[in-house]
């Protein structure tokens, strides 16, 4: 596969606006690891090659472990992650593949004990960011470097 277009290069403008989202995400009380865990699940969702590797890499250099990092994917069947993260993976599974079926009160109800109302919209942006990054990835043929 070969890159369609440069996104960066190619309109500088657009991609201003989407860095411009991104800078206002790293400002929001979000814990990095749990963005980290949010951004590797949907990218694997969407497949996007390019994120899952940028993502997995960000992960392990902020301490994340490798064990963790291989089993975001089958994450409800592994004892690895702690209640709040496994929330915050079932939403961004949920809003990732929102297209297939809404957002449940059920699903909704388990997050809420987690996260408040702005915790839960903050991870909203996150997740909403990380599907925008995949969807230039994905349409462009953005690849990870060797």
């Amino acid at each position: 596969m070969t890159l369609r277009a440069n996104f960066e290069k190619d309109s500088p403008d657009a991609i201003k606006a989407l860095m411009a989202m991104e800078m206002a995400l790293r400002t929001l009380p979000i814990d990095r690891t749990l963005l980290d865990l949010v951004n590797l699940k949907s990218s694997q969702i969407n497949r996007c090659a390019y994120c899952i590797d940028l993502h997995t890499a960000q992960a392990r250099a902020a301490g994340e472990t490798d064990r963790r990092l291989a089993a975001v994917i089958a994450w409800r069947d592994t004892p690895f992650f702690t209640a709040r993260e496994r929330a915050a993976l079932a939403w961004a599974e949920a809003l990732t593949l929102v297209h297939q079926q809404h957002i449940s009160d059920e699903l909704y109800e388990e997050v809420s004990a987690h996260f408040d109302a702005k915790q839960l919209i903050d991870l909203s942006v996150a997740v909403a960011t990380i599907n925008t990054w995949n969807k230039f990835g994905i349409a462009f043929r953005k690849l990870p470097k060797i």
